[in-house]
Order: C-alpha cells, then structure tokens, then sequence
C-alpha cells in the first residue's frame, strides 16, 4: 500500500510540472506569435553590434598588453577609451 500512494503522488507531481511547462510555452507563443527564439541568432543586429563592440576591446587590450614601448599615461588614455563607451 505505501508504495502506491508514493507512486501516485509522484505522477501528480510529474503531471502538474508538466502542465505548468506546457502552459508557459503557450503563453510564449501566445504573446510573440511563434516560439520564442534564442538572443544568439544570426540575424540580431543587437548582437551582431555587441561583437564588434567587443572584438574592438580585445583588439585594444591585446594592443595594450603586447607594447612593450607605451607609457603609462598611454595605458591610462587607452582605459579610458574602454570606459568611455
């Protein structure tokens, strides 16, 4: 007898769950019209701007790292640029 009540107990947990995951997808759908698709698409130009943004900074760092002449008021004008954006 326990057995069977712990058995259905966790059906109605898996049930509920999978009620809950079901209705949040629809209302996803709902809302936009269709599936809501992932931030790391290929056609997001929020995306596309933040990857340039970002390979500009690494260019700038690996600049900032490898010069062995610039100075440190260099290193601080180039920092502030980072900031600056």
């Amino acid at each position: 007898m326990p057995w069977s009540i712990a058995f259905m107990v966790v059906m109605i947990v898996m049930i509920v769950t999978i009620g809950k995951v079901s209705r949040e997808r629809h209302r996803a759908i709902g809302r936009a019209g269709h599936p809501p698709q992932p931030w790391f698409g290929a056609d997001n130009p929020a995306q596309s701007e933040e990857i340039k943004q970002l390979r500009e900074r690494i260019q700038v760092l690996e600049r900032v790292i490898t010069d062995q002449h610039g100075g440190s008021a260099d290193l601080e004008r180039q920092i502030e640029q980072l900031r600056d954006r």
